[in-house]
């Protein structure tokens, strides 16, 4: 390993420096993404020396995909780079299973993307440079992305995690020539893995076979490309905010309403059903799928109910509105699973994914006296219970209450309910039964619901 020296690729420290004094503050912590591969091996090089100056917290990860049957000498390699500078290492094994019709350069991103969510730092360093901005691109018009694909990576991005760190990428605008000379001139070692030599993979034969040729006709290509993606980036944030202005007229309680959709032309209804997708965090389908989605929801007559499935999302409508869902929750059928309630602050149901809570509150909730020496029961609804929510109201359906209170066909499956013996008097949504309410003034047990 070699000593940290001045010499002229100071220039890319420099670069460095100033894109990190614009996004991190002193005290921060950072955690680069080492693979073990020259460009990660000069930003740790840059980072190490920045560290002191800037005075952040700087550490490593590691992300081992065991793919390669080099894979345990790289992340040895790492582990000893890292003592040696001094800096703490955190090493994730993952296994990439070897799918037919599915990329394997795909799911090791989106392997260490998951990792990364749960790193414990300010900010996840990645090294991507300028050129991996123009194969980005390329790649991304090859496969028919819209807008937002062919958008230029972002120097700083928030992960889907609140309590993610950031993804910081300071070495965009660095091209790959300027860190092969940083390396040399720094006299530093790195790994080559056997993999980026190999063009069956996409992005290797546009590297090894494709950009040369463009070097040779357009030598500043990767620029002019980098130009068009903050174009399109640009073009990306007008249409997010069209959307977001769109949304006020066809949202109501968070969710899309099919009448706000059938006012707005198509491709601008298209842009706020995906804006709305992105926004909660659900699977992007395809072009042609989105497109089919929403040509049968804008066709949708007033009591039709709409559900339809693509990756792990889920879309439902009811009574106009359309709820974005996640699938793998959704599919499951609850089991008919009883639990007794021995007064503890919470019950965990886990057959239906969720905690009741037990809390004290004046006024409202279950007369204790009401079901002392009582044995009190949680379970989902099996069909022909009966109710009494309101005391000036007679004894009603379930079935009734819930379709009148608009709560969903597929929510009502899920729903926990309280029995006294055999008798029911709690919904969650709807209220307590009559007979078992708390009078005025007196403290009563008021269940909560909670779905995770």
């Amino acid at each position: 390993m070699a000593h940290i020296r001045k010499s002229k690729s100071n220039s890319l420290v420099c670069d460095t420096k100033k894109v990190l004094l614009a996004h991190i503050k002193q005290g921060n912590h950072l955690t680069i993404a080492l693979s073990g591969g020259i460009d990660s091996i000069v930003l740790l090089h840059v980072l190490v020396m920045l560290s002191k100056q800037m005075q952040f917290t700087l550490s490593a990860v590691h992300v081992n995909h065991g793919i390669s049957r080099n894979a345990v000498l790289w992340s040895r390699f790492c582990c000893d780079l890292c003592y040696a500078y001094g800096i703490s290492v955190y090493v994730a094994y993952i296994h990439i299973p070897k799918e037919s019709g599915i990329s394997l350069e795909a799911v090791a991103r989106d392997e260490r993307y998951r990792i990364f969510n749960h790193v414990q730092a300010d900010y996840v360093v990645l090294a991507q440079h300028l050129d991996d901005q123009a194969e980005t691109l390329l790649l991304q018009l090859f496969r028919g992305a819209g807008i937002k694909g062919l958008s230029a990576m972002p120097v700083v991005r928030k992960q889907l995690s609140d309590n993610a760190p950031q993804i910081l990428r300071p070495l965009l605008e660095v091209s790959r020539s300027r860190i092969e000379s940083y390396a040399r001139q720094n006299k530093l070692n790195w790994i080559n893995d056997e993999s980026n030599d190999s063009i069956t993979f996409d992005r290797n034969f546009l590297r090894h076979d494709i950009l040369p040729i463009l070097r040779g006709r357009y030598p500043n290509y990767s620029q002019t490309l980098l130009r068009t993606s903050r174009h399109l980036s640009e073009a990306s944030l007008l249409l997010d905010e069209l959307a977001a202005i769109d949304s006020e007229d066809c949202l109501v309680s968070g969710k899309l309403q099919v009448d706000g959709l059938r006012q707005l032309s198509f491709p601008r209804a298209k842009n706020l059903f995906r804006y709305t997708l992105l926004q909660q965090g659900a699977d992007l389908p395809s072009t042609a799928k989105l497109e089919e989605i929403l040509h049968q929801l804008l066709s949708l007559s007033s009591d039709n109910q709409f559900h339809i499935s693509f990756g792990t999302t889920e879309i439902r409508c009811y009574q106009g509105a359309v709820y974005i869902l996640a699938r793998k929750k959704l599919s499951e059928q609850p089991e008919q699973c009883q639990y007794i309630w021995r007064g503890g602050a919470f019950l965990t149901l886990q057959h239906l994914s969720g905690t009741v809570r037990f809390i004290q509150a004046e006024n409202q909730g279950i007369d204790q006296q009401k079901i002392l020496n009582k044995v009190i029961t949680v379970r989902s609804r099996s069909g022909g219970e009966r109710f009494t929510p309101a005391c000036n109201r007679p004894r009603r359906s379930l079935k009734n209450l819930l379709q009148e209170a608009s709560i969903p066909p597929w929510e009502r499956t899920m729903m926990p309910l309280l029995f006294c013996d055999d008798k029911l008097i709690w919904v969650p949504g709807i209220g307590i039964d009559c007979e078992f309410q708390v009078k005025s003034g007196e403290l009563g047990t008021l269940p909560i619901w909670n779905r995770e």
